[in-house]
């Protein structure tokens, strides 16, 4: 039998009704045989299943944990490219608003908000016609308590409303005492889960508004009312949301051996990746000395004595494959 691929055009996602059965076997099993799967060859086209380098006979299944990270990478790879796109964009044209003789207004639902003054009053004024829901993403690492207090009766003027109030923030933040102290008077009206990176700062207000930052110091920003945008940026939340770590478990402990960590072992993906010290520090919402802190001990654990030296070390420790994100409980997230 000749395998054709539009025979099987699905994703990984969603299984043919084959792929579920023949990958279910192959894990059963272990391991099967190049014909008992040539009803399912789409398995190895997604990499779910590959030859066994013993016996090139026999296929192995890619286990599930592994299948998942892979794909989950990928998403978040996207995630953060298009929200880089869509910033460098708004970066671009913001040059030119300043010619246009219709200074802060837009006919495709997009404002460009000049100096912090307005960005806040347009974010207030967000708040107060909230009337569902309010998600955010904060990836800064441990919030101060000055800026906690002052989003406090915004808070608990919304969860007054009974709007939904979700927030991601970086595992970092988790180490810092003004959020928990936050949540507490909140009485659990927010919702508050964490990654090991996130994506820039967002703030989305039921189906109507969102707020993303133009330039790296915030001093603009981009004012998205355009409904295609606003649902564009509430799947992305989403998605993030279902990756996240709630607030109330604790972060998986997923060491790398060699007294390696799991923030470490996330350092060590985005030093693969050729990202320099003060980008990995931001995007983990670490500062830059922490984040040096943590190349070093990591160097010193792999032996490593040169930058280019690590990236080979990270490579063959195999600390680039990631396994599925669990819950405190020992079961997979949603």
């Amino acid at each position: 039998m000749t395998y054709a691929p539009e025979a099987h055009p699905h994703g990984a996602e969603r299984l043919c009704d084959d792929g579920d059965r023949v990958y279910a076997h192959a894990l059963q099993k272990g391991r099967i045989t190049r014909q008992e799967a040539e009803e399912a060859w789409c398995l190895v086209e997604l990499a779910l299943l590959h030859p066994d380098p013993v016996d090139m006979q026999w296929l192995l299944p890619t286990p599930p944990r592994v299948a998942m990270s892979r794909l989950l990478h990928g998403i978040q790879e996207d995630f953060a490219a298009t929200h880089d796109r869509v910033t460098a964009l708004a970066a671009t044209f913001e040059r030119f608003a300043g010619l246009d003789v219709r200074t802060g207004v837009s006919d495709e639902g997009l404002r460009v908000l000049d100096g912090h003054t307005r960005i806040e009053a347009a974010i207030d004024e967000a708040t107060a016609a909230c009337g569902t829901r309010m998600w955010a993403v904060q990836p800064d690492g441990i919030r101060r308590e000055k800026i906690l207090l002052k989003a406090l009766p915004l808070a608990q003027e919304m969860a007054r409303k009974q709007v939904q109030m979700r927030t991601l923030y970086t595992h970092v933040a988790r180490h810092g005492p003004a959020l928990a102290a936050y949540l507490d008077k909140l009485g659990g009206a927010v919702e508050v889960r964490t990654l090991d990176e996130c994506i820039e700062r967002l703030l989305l207000f039921d189906d109507a508004v969102a707020f993303i930052p133009v330039t790296a110091d915030r001093s603009v920003a981009l004012e998205v009312r355009h409904p295609a945008l606003i649902n564009y940026l509430a799947i992305v939340f989403d998605r993030l949301w279902r990756l996240a770590v709630p607030f109330a478990e604790p972060v998986p402990a997923l060491g790398g051996g060699e007294g390696i960590t799991h923030r470490e072992r996330v350092i060590a993906a985005l030093l693969a990746e050729g990202h320099t010290d003060a980008v990995i520090a931001q995007r983990l919402g670490l500062n830059v000395r922490t984040c040096r802190y943590h190349i070093a001990k990591l160097a010193a654990a792999l032996g490593s004595s040169s930058r280019a030296q690590l990236g080979v070390r990270i490579a063959q420790a195999g600390m680039l494959d990631f396994p599925e994100p669990l819950r405190a409980d020992g079961e997979s997230r949603p």
